[in-house]
């Protein structure tokens, strides 16, 4: 009776989920930046690159100001920052015109747009407790992944009409986000977070105090360094995977059918794996998630016809369920309550630092090695990331086979 009554997920958990769906559905204006930049502002390709790595930049940066700020003001405060100002700035990205301000919006656009991520993490951690996190996590990631599924159909039926509408309707959906947390979400932090704030705002305990107990704690960063590898493993189905398939024949409408598969079992599987894996250990899940997303991208050494590529899009989009839906609960985990925003950006921040290394080693392996020895690494680097999650649960106290439910307090 006990397990089922601490199963529930909160009233305030479901908010935050309708919100996240929302925002997402609304995910219009990213997929097609490249795209708007070059033939509605006729900026040339290489700088329309530019304008988006500068987007990328500002979401990294947004990861650990929105963890630090989320643990020193509150989650609600940085939320209502991120989904206020993101659709304004928003807006005045889609009306600007001139290059240097497109740049700079596009720098503060991804700031504003995932400031609020670390906040959602930590505010999930505070609501739900150890054993009903893996759920709340994989509940949260589905809904992600089915507002992108769906968001760049409708964009591409806007754009149609009017490249403005794609801005406008990013806008609205961030805003109506904003709305549910002004109007129905109060402040999740717990108690004991607020009472240690002004010790850790002062003197030695300030931000120096606190980046030294996370320094002092290196288990994260490890952690953090492992998922890093994984996103950089992840990324080549965005950045090399097409170019393969193309050497092999198979052109962009091949490449949207075999990573359809992706979409299709992430929004299938999140749900049931979500429910089913607060059973299984957590690093024990992360192990096998490596091994399989290493695999799929291995057997892609071996493919040439569409089927043989979705197959292997297939296995390695089982380790990115398993991987998304564990790897942000162990951060929950690991953190003490007065620190779980800045847990939670640290683990974003390895994440966004993948957007960066996955497209330049993947790239420079592919064109200086060729396509065997980059499928081939990829293998090689999920074996050594499973040894290293195996490793890494010995050094936290939590044997990686033993059961989460019992393991995790």
């Amino acid at each position: 009776m006990r397990s089922k009554l601490t199963s529930d997920l909160p009233p305030t958990y479901w908010l935050l989920w309708v919100g996240t769906l929302i925002n997402r559905l609304g995910g219009f204006v990213i997929p097609f930046l490249t795209l708007y930049l070059t033939s509605q502002r006729g900026i040339p390709v290489s700088q329309a690159a530019l304008m988006v790595s500068f987007f990328g930049a500002g979401s990294f940066s947004a990861s650990l100001t929105g963890g630090e700020v989320a643990d020193r003001l509150g989650r609600r405060p940085v939320l209502l920052i991120s989904f206020l100002v993101a659709p304004v700035n928003m807006v005045a990205l889609g009306l600007a015109r001139s290059i240097p301000l497109v740049a700079l919006l596009c720098l503060t656009q991804g700031f504003f747009t995932d400031l609020y991520r670390p906040a959602v993490g930590a505010a999930i951690a505070d609501l739900v407790p150890p054993e009903g996190r893996t759920r709340a996590y994989g509940y949260n990631y589905w809904a992600i992944n089915l507002g992108a599924a769906i968001a760049p159909v409708i964009a591409g039926q806007l754009a149609h009409l009017s490249y403005l509408l794609l801005f406008l309707g990013d806008a609205l959906t961030t805003f109506v986000f904003g709305l549910i947390v002004l109007w129905g979400i109060q402040e999740t932090r717990p108690a004991e977070s607020e009472q240690s704030a002004p010790e850790h705002a002062v003197g030695g305990e300030g931000g120096r105090g606190r980046l030294a107990r996370l320094g002092s704690e290196p288990l994260l960063l490890v952690f953090s360094g492992l998922s890093l590898l994984f996103g950089t493993i992840y990324m080549q189905g965005n950045v090399t995977l097409p170019v393969d398939m193309s050497a092999h024949g198979l052109g962009p409408a091949q490449y949207g059918l075999a990573i359809a598969t992706n979409g299709a079992l992430v929004v299938l599987l999140s749900i049931p794996f979500s429910r089913a894996v607060v059973r299984w250990p957590r690093f024990g899940t992360l192990a096998v998630s490596a091994l399989l997303l290493g695999l799929g991208f291995g057997l892609t050494a071996l493919s040439s016809s569409l089927w043989h590529y979705a197959l292997a899009v297939a296995i390695w989009t089982l380790g990115e369920i398993g991987g998304a839906t564990v790897a942000p609960t162990i951060v929950a985990d690991l953190s003490p309550p007065d620190l779980r925003g800045l847990y939670q950006g640290v683990f974003g921040a390895a994440w966004g630092l993948s957007l960066f290394s996955g497209p330049v080693l993947g790239g420079w392996v592919y064109q200086h090695m060729g396509a065997q020895a980059l499928w081939g690494g990829c293998l090689a680097l999920g074996v050594l990331l499973s040894l290293g999650y195996l490793t890494l649960s010995s050094v936290a106290g939590r044997p990686a086979w033993r059961s989460a439910g019992r393991s995790q307090s």
